[in-house]
């Protein structure tokens, strides 16, 4: 049965040697006819058709040797390929698609227990038993008739050969395209018995390699550089009460279980490509319960050849109390190292070099750039090199077991603008003397002690401006208001009037200057009211073009839905339009201005990184130019008075201090951003405004048509200090048509009224004065039955001193400096409705 198909095959393509003898006959036929026939026409038709039977033959001959040679390479190839099945290991089967057996091999024949072929069976018929057997062979089965392929591995009790318990083996099944049958399939039977019990007894080793680590008296975990923790023993878990489930499947990170900075300390290993790198360190680990467990830790790094870590080998030594042999005896140590490691203070040991020998979690936290990098574990590498000297020279006077090192304030590598002080001692260690440097980090307290400092000063400054600017007030107050008599008592003709005019316009402008100085110094009057910002920036901007010419593009942008904010509007406009043109000014060729408005909630003043800016809604309000930047050197002073970088003649230097003074009366904040060769943007955040239950919006009142006619009758009671102004006023509401009653003080001023009784109309005070200010006359005269109104003149902001008044009390309200103008139009209106 093996050998039939393959020499049927054989016979029947060997089977014409008629053909040999035919187109040989065909060759000759020609010659003996050429020999024997006449030489006539009908002989030489038949010579004729001979030959062409001859050529026929020729071509049949060559044909045939052809597929002679391709039949013989073809049974030699079939004869190899049997020699081969026949004495291979494996054992095959081939059958058509009715079932019948086509060819077995020995190795099967062997397998089946057949001594001969009538007595082979199909591997179904072979393969029989237990549910899961019958199951994979019929899924080979199956396969085989939908000519797939298919490969099962099942185990069967007893085995074929009889030899042992179990028997395990591994049946293919694959088409084949066999010639002259429908479809065959060639079934391989291998037995793996061996193989598998060579397998079972690695993973049996294996689990019990992974059973003595897990069961270990030490802890061990594996993480990557990212902290991931790919595997954990159960000794670690069993310690900080976690479920092994967890690990290794993205459920555990090293910050979970490891406390403080220790996570940040075991990432700070450091290797050159192809090292391995093993560190100690005495760590609190955290158990899922929030309790601490003293450690102590053997963290290995190999580092591939890219120079990246890969997964680390860690060991894990308990030394909580009652777990460590020798326990009197380290118990010292144990509690100096979570100490050491928990202190909230950075400290490191470093050798003479500066090489750090130990650090704690916190140092790792404050000084990462020393940890790593090119020069790595190097207490140089955390620092800026212009403070380097300081720290070479301290550690060496440690070195040289000197005491009282003075500390040294150094600034920190990195990003950020950080700071530390370091503190010095001399540390003996087993190498050789060194130092141990206890860091404090100093930034926020740098930061509050020169935003303080700063603050104090602005402070300072505004109580010199806002005292200068008061008396000057009373100064400027007396010129203007004698240039107004003089030129009451002039005509426009006059060869004096022009002289006057010139008086009176250069005190007008030192005024300007006075209003400067109280708008920085926080003392002028604000009339806030609600506003809408993008609204009033984009009335604004047509002015805005106009002052920054057509060489500067100024653009307008604004988010949607922006909050209110309650401000004075003029002060407001007045701060935008100094920003804007200290823009221009710092674009002499020519640039691009964008001023925008937005919203900002809590979480975006954390983004600003401000730290003096308390965390809350604000509108914020940018210029942004394109200029040339200011130095930082500069930066420090831009908002002090009189500070200017402008050429003589070009700026007073109180833009940005009227700007400052106005933002911070608001109640908002104003930040600077600038690069030099970059450009600058200023930064004004106002409160955002809500309007309390059933307040009302802040509506204007139309302005009042001044009197045409400001002359007058009543009596007033003139009380103030300064005698140049109190003369002028006295002399310019008594040409208007008032009785005027004078007094110095507040004192004389309770007097006058004393001698007076009921012949007082109106009172116009100074606010400040000696022995007795107005705010202190106002509350007497009220508790005297004195029911007069009363105008407050003053060169500070009207909310100076209204909280020192009687409250719900009415009165009106003049700034200094005033014309004769301005002040006979406040009395008329206070006067006239009482009249």
């Amino acid at each position: 049965m093996t050998d039939e198909p393959l020499a049927f095959d054989r016979t029947e393509r060997a089977g014409s040697p008629g053909l040999v003898l035919l187109f040989a006959a065909c060759l000759v036929a020609p010659v003996v006819a050429f020999s024997v026939l006449p030489k006539d026409a009908a002989g030489t038709l038949v010579i004729g058709l001979l030959t062409v039977l001859a050529v026929i033959g020729i071509f049949g001959l060559f044909g045939y040797a052809v597929g002679f040679l391709q039949f013989s390479g073809q049974a030699l190839r079939n004869d190899l390929t049997k020699l081969v099945c026949d004495s291979g290991p494996e054992s095959l089967m081939v059958s058509d698609g009715d079932g019948k057996i086509l060819y077995a091999n020995e190795a099967y024949m062997r397998l089946s227990g057949a001594g001969d072929a009538s007595r082979l069976k199909t591997v179904e018929r072979l393969f029989s038993g237990p549910p899961d057997v019958s199951e994979a062979i019929y899924r080979l089965a199956q396969a085989a008739r939908e000519g797939k392929r298919n490969a099962e591995e099942l185990r069967l009790a007893p085995p074929l050969t009889g030899e042992g318990d179990v028997g395990w083996y591994r049946i293919r099944v694959r088409p084949l395209n066999y010639p002259g049958a429908k479809r065959a399939t060639l079934w391989s039977v291998a037995d793996v018995t061996r193989e598998r019990e060579r397998h079972e007894n690695v993973f049996q080793e294996l689990q019990h390699a992974i059973d003595f680590l897990d069961h270990a008296p030490a802890g061990f975990f594996s993480c990557d550089a990212s902290g991931a923790v790919s595997y954990m023993n159960a000794t670690l878990a069993q310690w900080l009460d976690y479920d092994l489930a967890q690990v290794g499947s993205g459920g555990l990170e090293l910050g979970d279980f490891i406390a403080g900075g220790g996570a940040v300390l075991l990432a700070s290993i450091t290797g050159a490509p192809g090292d391995v790198a093993t560190e100690q360190f005495d760590v609190d680990l955290k158990r899922r319960n929030g309790q601490s467990l003293p450690t102590r830790i053997m963290h290995r790094v190999a580092f591939g050849q890219d120079g990246l870590p890969g997964a680390s080998r860690t060991l894990v030594f308990n030394r909580a109390p009652g777990e460590e042999p020798a326990e009197d005896l380290r118990a010292a140590e144990v509690r100096f190292a979570r100490m050491f490691n928990a202190t909230p203070m950075a400290i490191a040991i470093v050798d003479k070099a500066g090489r750090i020998k130990r650090s704690n979690a916190a140092f790792a936290k404050l000084m990462p750039e020393a940890l790593k990098g090119a020069d790595a574990r190097n207490i140089y590498a955390g620092m800026l090199e212009s403070d380097r000297a300081a720290l070479e020279a301290a550690i060496a006077a440690a070195v040289e077991s000197k005491t009282d090192i003075a500390p040294v304030d150094v600034r920190l590598a990195g990003e950020r603008d950080r700071s530390a002080r370091l503190l010095i001692s001399a540390a003996d260690e087993a190498d050789g003397p060194g130092a141990t440097i206890y860091a404090l980090d100093t930034t926020e307290l740098r930061t509050l002690k020169e935003n303080f400092a700063q603050s104090q000063k602005m402070q300072a400054i505004g109580q010199l401006a806002g005292g200068v600017a008061h008396d000057f007030n009373n100064v400027l107050t007396a010129i203007i208001g004698y240039s107004d008599l003089l030129l009451a008592n002039h005509r426009p003709t006059d060869p004096s009037f022009q002289d006057i005019m010139q008086i009176k316009q250069n005190a007008n402008r030192a005024a300007g200057l006075v209003r400067q100085l109280l708008a920085f110094s926080r003392r002028q009057t604000l009339r806030p009211e609600v506003l809408q910002l993008g609204d009033v920036l984009s009335e604004l901007q047509m002015l805005l073009r106009r002052l920054v010419g057509e060489k500067i593009s100024l653009d307008l942008r604004h988010g949607r839905d922006l909050w209110l904010v309650k401000a004075d509007l003029n002060q407001f406009e007045q701060v935008i339009i100094n920003l804007v043109v200290n823009a221009r000014d710092a674009m002499p060729n020519g640039g691009r201005i964008e001023l925008r408005i937005n919203n900002i909630n809590p979480a975006d003043c954390a983004r600003l990184g401000e730290e003096s800016l308390p965390h809350a809604d604000y509108v914020a309000i940018e210029v942004e130019d394109s200029g040339h930047g200011i130095a930082p050197e500069v930066k420090e002073k831009i908002f002090e008075p009189f500070f200017t970088t402008k050429e003589v003649g070009k700026g007073t230097g109180l833009g940005l201090a009227m700007v400052y003074g106005i933002v911070k009366q608001t109640g908002g904040f104003v930040f600077c951003d600038s690069t030099v060769g970059a450009g600058t943007t200023f930064r004004i955040l106002l409160p955002r405004y809500l309007p309390g239950e059933g307040e009302e919006e802040t509506r204007k009142e139309p302005a009042k048509k001044a009197a045409a006619d400001l002359t007058g009758h009543g009596t007033i009671l003139l009380v103030e200090d300064e005698e140049a102004v109190r003369a002028f006023s006295a002399r310019a509401l008594s040409a208007r048509g008032y009785t005027v009653l004078e007094a110095a003080n507040g004192l004389e001023a309770l007097n006058v009224v004393d001698r007076n009784p009921g012949t007082i109309d109106l009172i116009v005070s100074d606010v400040v004065m000696p022995e007795m200010d107005g705010p202190t006359m106002f509350g007497e005269l009220r508790k005297r039955g004195l029911t007069a109104k009363v105008i407050f003149v003053s060169g500070y902001a009207e909310e100076a001193f209204a909280k020192n008044l009687p409250e719900g009390e009415d009165f009106a309200f003049l700034p200094k400096p005033f014309t004769l103008k301005q002040l006979i139009e406040a009395v008329k209106s206070a006067v006239a409705p009482a009249a």
